[in-house]
């Protein structure tokens, strides 16, 4: 199931949208991960506006530079990553991050015509229960150092069948622009429901030199074999004199709950704060909506407007909301009730396109040595909590 009522807009994973606030002083617009339209008093702040730097030099370094070689083979240069991560693209494929492992260990460095230096190493570390960590560095810079990149990549396997597959890239350029961003995979057994699981994650940011501007972003998905599935994101921007957050979350337990949540904000350095959070939760046919919708002025005063929704299963809604201007409504309604059960991206596509994961070979165990499960530690991932709770009124 896809349509949701009250305008929350179901987004496919990885896909922009945006929150519109309709105010007497014009629009208002921050990145968000959903839509949905509201209307307020007054807002006297400035259009929200993705982040983006006066000029294109931060999601580019120029070729002038130098460094420009791809490491294809042992006896070439390593090319240089030269851009930024992309804001709002979520978790890139084994594909797109085109992990290349040697079989050998190398140790090399070189020098272009144009003064700029480049390095790469690659080896193998090995440790007890299994363990085999293959894993290759490689980067540069140009002649005064002004220019810089570094990239690593890596995969790990040991005897309970733990594979992780990750890369992480750094950089700078001449301007002062400075990037950062990592990414892995991992395919393991948990420890309670003796089930497989893939977990995958990225997290990237990137800082201006030449503005009071940056962004951060942590996104994470989680899978299992019987369909259990959670996804979120933690983001931050900052341009200048604004500011503004957002978290969601996505959980399906496999068996038809489901659970989805959203909570983003903003702030100039003036005072004005303004945000929206819903949540809704659904089983059976049988849940609710319910969401907030807030503005603070300069001077303290706040503005806001609460809502949400039950639903019965038997085509009956009750709707019920408030604000702090005086609006009220309390009501039940004959409305179909709609909602997505199972992810759109679930465990047979991550499966599918994780290939080279999945083709992680661990180091032989020899004749009578078993894996010891206990040493092979899941990865490390944050849960992004609860969302809105909006009670509804007394009866």
């Amino acid at each position: 199931m896809a349509a949701c009522t009250r305008g929350l807009v179901a987004r496919p994973f990885g896909i922009k949208t945006r929150l519109k606030v309709s105010c007497n002083h014009g629009d208002v617009r921050m990145p968000v991960s959903r839509q949905r339209l509201v209307s307020c008093k007054s807002v006297s702040a400035k259009s929200m506006l993705p982040l983006s730097f006066s000029s294109q030099r931060f999601r580019r370094l120029s070729k002038k530079h130098g460094l420009h070689l791809r490491c294809s083979s042992k006896s070439s240069a390593p090319q240089s990553r030269d851009t930024p991560p992309k804001r709002d693209t979520g978790i890139a494929s084994e594909k797109e991050w085109g992990i290349n492992l040697l079989d050998e260990e190398v140790k090399e460095f070189g020098t272009n015509e144009d003064g700029s230096t480049w390095y790469r190493e690659s080896g193998e570390d090995l440790g007890e229960n299994g363990y085999r960590c293959r894993w290759a560095h490689m980067g540069g810079q140009n002649h005064d150092g002004s220019v810089e990149w570094k990239e690593t990549w890596w995969e790990k396997s040991d005897w309970t069948g733990y594979k992780e597959l990750g890369a992480e890239k750094s950089g700078k350029n001449a301007e002062g622009d400075s990037w950062w961003e990592t990414w892995k995979e991992v395919l393991y057994q948990d420890e309670w429901s003796n089930l497989a699981r893939i977990e995958r994650g990225a997290e990237k940011q990137a800082k201006s030199g030449t503005e009071d501007a940056g962004w951060y972003e942590k996104w994470w998905e989680k899978y299992d074999a019987k369909g259990w599935t959670e996804k979120g994101a933690h983001k931050y921007g900052r341009l200048n004199e604004q500011s503004w957050w957002e978290k969601w979350g996505e959980h399906y337990d496999g068996r038809g709950f489901v659970l989805k949540w959203t909570d983003k904000w903003a702030e100039t350095k003036l005072g004005t704060r303004w945000g929206d959070k819903w949540e809704e939760k659904f089983f059976a046919g049988i849940g609710s909506r319910q969401g907030e919708t807030w503005h603070v002025s300069p001077a303290g005063e706040r503005w806001s407007r609460t809502w949400g929704e039950e639903h019965f299963g038997d085509g009956k809604v009750h709707k019920y909301g408030k604000s702090t201007t005086g609006e009220s409504w309390d009501i039940v309604v004959d409305e179909e009730t709609c909602y997505e059960s199972e992810p759109h991206y679930g465990w047979a596509d991550v499966v599918g396109d994780s290939t080279q994961l999945l083709s992680i070979k661990p180091v032989e165990r020899p004749p009578g040595v078993f894996p010891d499960f206990g040493s092979s530690t899941p990865p490390e991932t944050d849960d992004p909590g609860p969302g809105p709770t909006v009670p509804p009124p007394d009866q």
